[in-house]
């Protein structure tokens, strides 16, 4: 038999978290179709691996990269660092199901303009990924945010009983259409003045589809293990899995409390299904919040409606050319977006070791200076925590960018290297791989990814995309 494409002589981690093993491995029709000694066997294309390691490609569960794959498909930020699926609709964002009769509210605001926002069913928004066949596997959950958006008029507010019955049949429908489930971001004011018993009223939709909850918890600082029985509870209350989005602990007065914070995980995780992200950085980066407007730490302006020619300093250097205090400083900056940095590395560590962690780059494609975690957070892992902080072994910290991601939001036959899996790959040196993205050059392609394989064909190679992209829209357990 001769197969489409032969990878010889590889380091394979196969994403389960097994100790890595060599062999030869066979792609043919978008699949892995033989894994052994295959030395006999022809080729239309043979991959010399030796000294590299063949991975899943890289899953990243928590992306705003809702309106950017249709509209930049070539999706250069993720596919260069070994990114092959990307996950949308996150922080109670998402793209659908919207047409919005107004600029987006904050932080809708971060996944494009008004214009971005024209899929008022979930399958349209399904359908203009297939068009725009990104260069990227996308999967998607639906917005909180979104549905408010949707059919209130004030989000400042809770939603009435009969709004919220009109949110759930959107949701309801969207599941139908084979979204992965509902995302929550209640630290932001357009869904703060949300009560839990309107998310949990809306979750109640997602069991029926085997759907998931994810949530932007309501607080992140001092009050943060309040916020999590919150989002534990709702997730008792619809009887569904529940993934706590981008966990730490933010704000100095916060720092070293994830020992009882990942202690509150465990706790929860004995009696119900949870689990968390995390990105691999100190340093937060979303819409400038007042809330989080504070002489402790340093914070980035990244860009600025009001002020655009002050994008690219620092909060503390812009109060001070205008002559203002900190927090007239931000509010005159406003709509604005900034990098925190909010918190402490040994916690960062602590979260990403920790057994129920995924990596998730949360990055802001949008952004025009973006945090550097939109194109290193993988390389990242590999590199700096795995390879020099030895935080966990290689195997480990694949299995938590791959496998353990795609059992965690049903991606069936992804996430792992296996006999009739599908040939999502990434080939990489693992004695060079480092992301090289930097706060001050945040817009740079990682060091070390040999080639990327989505869907059985090479995508990615040589520090570029190829013309023909072979992404595709995953519904929930597809």
């Amino acid at each position: 038999m001769q197969f489409e494409t032969v990878f010889r002589q590889v380091s394979i981690i196969d994403g389960t978290g097994a100790d890595a093993y060599r062999a030869d491995v066979a792609i043919q029709n978008g699949r892995i179709v033989q894994i052994g000694d295959l030395a006999g066997c022809a080729a239309h294309q043979v991959i010399d691996g030796r000294h590299q390691v063949l991975a899943p490609g890289f899953i990243d569960v928590h992306t705003h990269d809702d309106t950017h794959v249709i509209r930049f498909p070539e999706c250069l930020p993720k596919i260069s660092q070994g990114v092959t699926t990307v996950i949308v609709g996150n922080c109670g964002i998402s793209a659908s199901p919207a047409v919005l009769a107004a600029d987006p509210p904050d932080p809708m605001n971060l996944l494009g303009k008004r214009e971005d926002f024209r899929y008022p069913a979930f399958a349209d928004y399904a359908e203009a990924v297939r068009q725009a066949q990104p260069a990227v596997n996308v999967a998607a959950l639906v917005g909180h945010t979104t549905l408010r958006n949707q059919v209130m008029d004030d989000l400042c507010r809770a939603a009435t009983p009969q709004e919220i019955v009109a949110m759930k049949a959107l949701l309801k429908q969207a599941m139908q259409q084979g979204a992965l489930g509902l995302s929550s971001g209640l630290a932001y004011a357009s869904a703060k003045q949300a009560p839990a018993e309107e998310v949990m009223a809306l979750a109640e939709a997602l069991a029926a589809f085997n759907g998931i909850y994810t949530t932007h918890m309501r607080t992140e600082f001092e009050q943060i293990l309040d916020a999590m029985d919150e989002a534990f509870q709702t997730g008792k209350h619809a009887r569904v899995p529940v993934v706590i989005s981008h966990l730490k602990c933010a704000g100095a007065g916060n720092w070293g409390r994830t020992v009882e914070v990942l202690d509150r995980m465990e706790s929860a995780a004995q009696c119900q299904d949870v689990a968390c992200d995390c990105y691999p950085y100190s340093a937060s980066s979303s819409t400038l919040d007042l809330n989080q407007v504070t002489e402790d730490i340093d914070i980035f302006i990244t860009w600025s409606e009001a002020f655009p020619e002050l994008a690219g300093k620092m909060l503390k250097e812009i109060a001070a050319e205008m002559d203002l205090p900190l927090m007239d400083a931000a509010r005159a900056l406003q709509p604005a977006g900034a990098v925190y940095h909010c918190m402490d590395e040994a916690d960062v560590e602590r979260v990403l070791k920790y057994r129920l962690t995924m990596v998730g780059s949360d990055g802001l494609p949008n952004d025009p200076h973006p945090h550097p975690r939109l194109w290193g957070a993988f390389p990242r892992v590999l590199g700096y925590y795995t390879r020099e902080r030895k935080l966990f072994s290689l195997e480990q910290a694949v299995h938590k960018m791959t496998g353990m991601s795609a059992r965690r939001f049903g991606l069936k036959d992804r996430g792992i290297i296996a006999e009739g899996a599908f040939a999502d790959l990434v080939l990489f040196d693992p004695a060079t791989i480092e992301d090289a993205a930097s706060f001050e050059h945040p817009i740079t392609a990682a060091k070390g990814i040999a080639l990327v394989m989505v869907n059985g064909r090479i995508s990615y190679q040589q520090g570029s995309v190829s013309p023909e992209r072979h992404g595709r829209f995953l519904a929930r357990h597809q």
